[in-house]
């Protein structure tokens, strides 16, 4: 039986204009009242993802930071894992010798030393995941949703690093102009052991503690609810995905997810503008009833 849901934002439950369709929240609440919990695991920061999620008055659970800082349903942090003062030197450093872009995800919010840089990869991002989307729109979309993101924007990062109350959860790195940049980067940071370096575009790469991924938080999310995941349904579309698909008995592929991660996949949806997650949703209920139906004929034989 399924218990619990746990879905991406970014290409999975947000369509091409960063909104939960009507359709989605439905199905949500659906999911609700046949007893199945949903939660979001996303690699925005609680800042960046609730918003989005009340304005279709919905108040789930939230893996954020691709595991790094996970709330429960009444907005209680249960689990935060930073990362290590020296990985974020290291990665800091090997990013500006590239001179690449990037972002400090913190415990107090976003920090972005461009907002000009910032509107333009959001709005990238956003034509990566929804091909059908203008750039023009995205900029403009990109532009709105900042008003409510709740984004720092400092001239450097120093003074952020100074404080001995922000930890740095998250870095997030963008080259829009020659993503294949991010490749030796990517490796270098990998190559420590600490760290586990991902992406949701194949303009970005997010930066975490070897210890902060989706698959790993949601494992633990479940044991804390008492089951295991093979009563959980994860649903995603991109890398930073690959680690809940992986460990979820019943992982669901966006129809417009990558090849890797369709090929993990136990069923595949339609895609983030054809509300795949509401698909994914009654995919989750007709299976549960097909196995009431089994356990009940079992029971009668």
């Amino acid at each position: 039986m399924i218990k619990l849901i746990a879905s991406d934002m970014d290409g999975t439950l947000l369509n091409d204009k960063m909104q939960v369709s009507d359709e989605n929240a439905a199905a949500i609440r659906q999911a609700g009242e046949n007893g199945i919990e949903f939660m979001v695991a996303t690699g925005r920061g609680l800042t960046e993802a609730k918003p989005l999620l009340a304005d279709q008055q919905l108040h789930p659970a939230f893996i954020t930071l691709n595991g790094a800082m996970v709330y429960d349903e009444a907005g209680n942090l249960v689990v935060s894992i930073p990362l290590a003062d020296d990985m974020t030197a290291y990665s800091m450093r090997t990013l500006d010798e590239r001179n690449i872009y990037y972002e400090l995800v913190t415990d107090h919010g976003i920090f972005s030393n461009s907002r000009v840089r910032r509107i333009q990869n959001v709005a990238d991002l956003l034509v990566n995941l929804n091909p059908d989307t203008n750039y023009k729109l995205a900029v403009a979309l990109a532009s709105a949703r900042l008003e409510i993101m709740n984004i720092n924007y400092v001239p450097n990062y120093t003074d952020v690093l100074a404080d001995p109350e922000v930890h740095v959860m998250k870095i997030i790195a963008f080259n829009t102009a020659s993503p294949e940049d991010l490749k030796e980067p990517k490796e270098l940071l990998m190559a420590t052991g600490k760290l586990m370096v991902t992406s949701s575009s194949v303009n970005n790469i997010e930066i975490n503690n070897i210890d902060a991924q989706k698959g790993i938080a949601l494992t633990k999310y479940a044991q804390q609810k008492g089951f295991d995941m093979d009563s959980v349904m994860s649903i995603g579309d991109n890398y930073n995905d690959e680690s809940m698909i992986r460990d979820a008995k019943y992982s669901v592929a966006m129809g417009n997810a990558i090849d890797p991660i369709k090929d993990l996949a136990w069923f595949i949806t339609a895609t983030n503008t054809n509300h795949g997650v509401a698909l994914a949703i009654m995919q989750a209920l007709a299976e549960n009833r097909r196995e009431q139906k089994s356990a009940k004929t079992e029971f009668d034989n």
